[in-house]
């Protein structure tokens, strides 16, 4: 049974029971991912590209809260298979002074964590702000900007000696931290999610494509009276498209040309992607070229579904 749009959706939302299998994933025990860092250092870019990675991810989680929090992942380990924690200057006081114990207890109590520190220069962080036009969390306390990051960096010192990895941010964009992050929990490339779409020119394209093909120039099996009742799921069906050269040369090259560029997409941060393939009607041509490409891509990708607009009615 294929996938509807709203399936699709919620598998790329609800990752628990499958997080294991993908690419670069350990298996067999949870994952804790610690991410802290300077406020304008990078630390919602990085906890963005662990969301790509598959991972559960919260930030700005009170020290208080983080007790009951770290209970609920060892209660459901395949529902928190992984977790990252966004920690920042933000915990103040007495929160900030509890957090390195509270991790050195999470260790002992056998879910272990990783740490990982975002900093960047002053100067960096001042142009930043500047850019975005962003209040820095410490100006509340009406400290000066400049001031404001030093003494940021004073209360998460404690955190940022501790680091398993620290990256200083102050030269590389966004793009190039993203892949940073990725290298660092162990997946060289991103999970990017590809969906193929087949639908019928005469009800209109899809909105969200971003690549389209066009198979109404091949046999159309709708002539054909044992054909037309059945859809390009069906064995008939199949092998009738199949036997036709048209057909066949077709799926040939727009494999061909997404084997060529769908890697390179893919390491250009990009973590969705929908390929439309249509005809007229959207029930066998476009439909069997959907499957079959698909099909071919999974060798390749972890992350490939399928949605046929036309046969789920939309």
């Amino acid at each position: 049974m294929n996938p509807t749009r709203e399936d699709v959706s919620r598998t790329r939302q609800a990752l628990g029971e499958e997080e294991a299998e993908l690419p670069g994933r350990t298996t067999g025990h949870q994952q804790l991912l610690v991410v802290s860092g300077l406020s304008g250092g990078g630390k919602s870019t990085a906890l963005h590209a662990l969301e790509d990675l598959g991972f559960y991810c919260v930030d700005n989680l009170p020290a208080a809260l983080l007790p009951g929090f770290f209970e609920q992942i060892r209660n459901n380990p395949k529902l928190y298979a992984r977790v990252a924690l966004g920690i920042d200057a933000r915990s103040r006081g007495s929160d900030q002074q509890r957090l390195p114990e509270q991790l050195d207890q999470l260790a002992q109590s056998g879910l272990p964590h990783r740490l990982l520190f975002l900093t960047a220069d002053t100067r960096t962080i001042i142009k930043r702000f500047s850019e975005t036009r962003r209040r820095h969390p410490l100006t509340f306390d009406r400290q000066a900007l400049p001031a404001a990051i030093e003494h940021e960096k004073t209360l998460l010192q404690a955190l940022q000696s501790r680091a398993d990895w620290v990256i200083d941010t102050s030269d590389i964009n966004i793009h190039e931290l993203r892949q940073q992050v990725w290298k660092y929990v162990g997946s060289e490339q991103s999970t990017m999610s590809i969906v193929l779409e087949s639908f019928a020119y005469k009800r209109g394209l899809p909105q969200d494509l971003d690549f389209v093909f066009d198979s109404r120039h091949c046999p159309n099996p709708h002539w054909i009276d044992e054909l037309r009742g059945l859809t390009g799921l069906d064995q008939p069906v199949k092998e009738w498209l199949e036997s036709a050269e048209t057909v066949r040369a077709l799926r040939s090259d727009i494999l061909i040309f997404m084997q060529r560029w769908l890697p390179e997409i893919r390491d250009s941060q990009r973590s969705y992607l929908t390929i439309g393939i249509g005809c007229t009607g959207g029930r066998h041509r476009s439909v069997y070229l959907a499957e079959w490409l698909a099909a071919q891509l999974r060798q390749d990708f972890y992350s490939v579904e399928v949605y046929h607009r036309e046969l789920h009615g939309r």
